[in-house]
């Protein structure tokens, strides 16, 4: 059983590749989530005092890095649940993607349900339905 969305869930993009993000967007919101979306991490931390998301849908290989604006956030305190999502299939992403510590690594072309779930999972981890695994192809 889903648990309901309200809109204090609101959900961030950081995904520079604007077709991408504007599809991301719609699937999002499209699912009853108030949905942020932003073509930089420092877009995204310009607006993080207006911005507090329940979940940060990252792009690893933006322009700079999502595993910058992961260790940043960290570093500054913010807590936010990650899914990561990446095109890059190779050893080095996959390491640390690994150690990551996100709710959820997924790859481009993103699996919609994959990812409604994940962020499903990122705000409500102690739902009792039954989850799968945190990597999807």
């Amino acid at each position: 059983m889903y648990s309901p969305v309200t809109s204090a869930h609101v959900i961030a993009i950081v995904e520079d590749d604007p077709s991408i993000r504007r599809a991301l967007h719609r699937l999002v919101q499209g699912n009853g989530y108030t949905v942020e979306s932003f073509a930089s991490a420092r877009d995204f931390l310009d607006a993080s005092a207006r911005c507090r998301p329940a979940c940060l849908v990252l792009d690893v290989h933006l322009n700079g890095s999502g595993f910058e604006l992961q260790e940043r956030l960290a570093a500054d305190g913010m807590r936010i649940p990650i899914i990561f999502i990446t095109a890059h299939d190779d050893d080095s992403t996959r390491r640390r993607l690994e150690k990551s510590g996100a709710v959820a690594h997924l790859w481009k072309p993103v699996d919609e349900q994959a990812l409604l779930q994940a962020i499903h999972r990122a705000i409500w981890p102690d739902d009792d339905r039954e989850r799968g695994g945190t990597e999807v192809r």
